[in-house]
């Protein structure tokens, strides 16, 4: 008899976990722009509670780095990271009106590191290593920021932590629903792991691909420029790879993918490029 009461809970727990998330709502958080972005994409935590989980873990990168003496050492790099990552920025209300009203902050980390990222609400870190070992144009520059500002557009963080969060199925979950505590030091861990250590899945790079070739297009940036950069990216692959690689998967077909979108933007591009 204790047997089966003790089985009721974990029941319950787990019909009320398959309610809930059978209630989630698909959230479509851009508008579609030129290129059509459309996806609905389940959220289970708020854009509220990982932008300050973004801005705690961002702020604990940059005292890290600043601690170390790597934070925006090279005052011509800084300029021209923040440049170009302005007039991207500039068109981010394209696909997100609110995006105008971010708290954007742009740096620059001195390693040789191979690496950017961007956090949920627009926390922007790009490696030195990724623009001088590849030795990036501004466009190619533009190519990799623009990406990254999508990924931050498409909430793709939040999205990866509530795939992760949902996996978890536990009661701390239910719990969390039932109104108890929630554990903020593993959610914020998770923040970091998502932006620095896990690849997004192939949709979310796709997104990001093309969302990032209309940012750079209407910011005046040759999209051509998106084709050079990963290909530059998978020739340095050859040879260890660039640590952007782990988290950004490339190959042929994502060139390819590219290369077809190109026609797309490319009228964005002249009208922007003659302004």
């Amino acid at each position: 008899m204790a047997g089966k009461q003790s089985r009721w809970p974990r029941r319950l727990s787990a019909a009320l976990l398959a309610v809930w998330l059978a209630a989630c709502a698909q959230v479509n958080t851009t508008g579609g722009g030129s290129v059509g972005i459309s996806r609905g994409q389940t959220m289970l935590l708020s854009s509220q509670e990982v932008e300050q989980m973004s801005a705690k873990s961002y702020a604990q990168q940059l005292g890290q780095a600043r601690a170390k003496g790597q934070l925006n050492t090279d005052a011509e790099l800084t300029m021209r990271v923040r440049r170009i990552s302005q007039r991207l920025i500039a068109q981010t209300p394209t696909f997100r009106p609110d995006a105008r009203n971010w708290r954007w902050e742009v740096n620059v980390l001195r390693t040789d590191d191979m690496n950017a990222y961007a956090m949920a609400g627009g926390k922007i870190m790009v490696y030195s290593g990724l623009v001088n070992g590849l030795k990036l144009s501004d466009a190619e520059l533009a190519a990799v920021i623009g990406h990254e500002i999508s990924h931050a557009l498409r909430e793709h963080t939040r999205e990866n932590m509530s795939q992760a969060y949902a996996q978890q199925l536990g009661l701390s979950l239910v719990g969390a629903l039932a109104g108890l505590s929630a554990d903020q030091m593993q959610l914020a861990s998770m923040v970091t792991d998502v932006t620095l250590n896990k690849p997004h899945s192939r949709t979310m790079e796709s997104e990001a691909d093309i969302m990032g070739l209309e940012l750079m297009a209407r910011a005046g940036y040759d999209p051509n420029a998106a084709v050079n950069v990963w290909k530059k990216m998978q020739s340095a692959g050859n040879g260890g790879g660039p640590e952007f690689l782990s988290t950004h998967p490339s190959g042929p077909t994502r060139i390819r993918d590219l290369q077809a979108r190109i026609p797309q933007v490319w009228p964005l591009y002249q009208v922007a490029a003659k302004g």
